[in-house]
């Protein structure tokens, strides 16, 4: 399949769950792929399967200078950017209570400034036209509990793609949001939750399905090939949910 073909595709945590799934479906889909990843472990075994056709850079999606150091890495590798998926989040989930100011901005950083600086690192290189996606999540349209630092930040990030696309367009630079229902990945083991307060959200999490089961790396990569594609040429400032109803129904 060439649905990707000749495009180069920078994805951010993309070295398990939705965004290793995503970077599978580029590279089927006839792209040039480069991955992110804070664990040697893990971009170790993405090398390990993907072998020369993928490039798997280790970068903390949290640290500006680290943003602007993987910008410049690209830059000497490749000569535009024609897909950005901002994939890499901080899934932290707990009370208000248990909030400190150091983790909060622990995760904002990751989810919503690192995001930010990046996108501003890369412009000299995204292509015209070119297609930047930002993972949102459906908790920022729902009251789920314990989510509250985590939504509130996927909520910024979602603003963020009707804002940029306002300001891009004019470049070429389209930007859309994909927002995520729960989705079974091992990103559920990392809440920050206690076992059994774990396995309670976890439930409550099912219960919110309206079609009754968790989604998919697979499903959720197959909508980033679609935004990612000349097929969505046309869709622009939007939120793509892949959620099984959760943020309509």
């Amino acid at each position: 399949m060439s649905r990707l073909k000749n495009k180069f595709a920078l994805i951010t945590g993309g070295t398990a769950g939705i965004g290793l799934e995503t970077a599978r479906q580029f590279l089927e889909e006839g792209a040039t792929v480069a991955v992110t990843g804070r664990s040697e472990e893990a971009l170790a075994a993405v090398r390990e399967e993907f072998g020369e056709r993928i490039l798997a850079i280790r970068s903390d999606a949290g640290d500006v200078a680290g943003q602007l150091a993987l910008a410049r890495q690209i830059g000497e590798l490749w000569s535009r950017l024609d897909v950005l998926f901002i994939n890499a989040g901080d899934v932290t989930h707990r009370s208000i209570e248990d909030w400190d100011e150091a983790s909060w901005d622990q995760l904002m950083q990751t989810n919503l400034k690192g995001p930010f600086f990046l996108i501003k690192a890369l412009l000299p290189l995204l292509a015209n036209p070119s297609s930047v996606i930002l993972c949102g999540s459906v908790a920022a349209r729902i009251g789920l509990a314990q989510s509250n630092a985590y939504a509130a930040s996927k909520a910024g990030l979602l603003s963020l793609a009707r804002t940029l696309s306002g300001e891009l367009i004019g470049r070429g630079i389209r930007v859309n949001g994909l927002s995520p229902g729960p989705t079974e990945t091992a990103a559920l083991d990392k809440l920050g939750l206690p076992a059994a307060e774990q396995d309670a959200l976890r439930e409550r999490i099912r219960q919110l399905v309206p079609i009754g089961r968790m989604g998919t790396p697979w499903e959720l990569a197959k909508a980033a090939v679609y935004l990612a594609s000349d097929e969505s040429t046309y869709v622009v400032g939007s939120e793509l949910l892949v959620d099984g109803g959760v943020g309509n129904l």
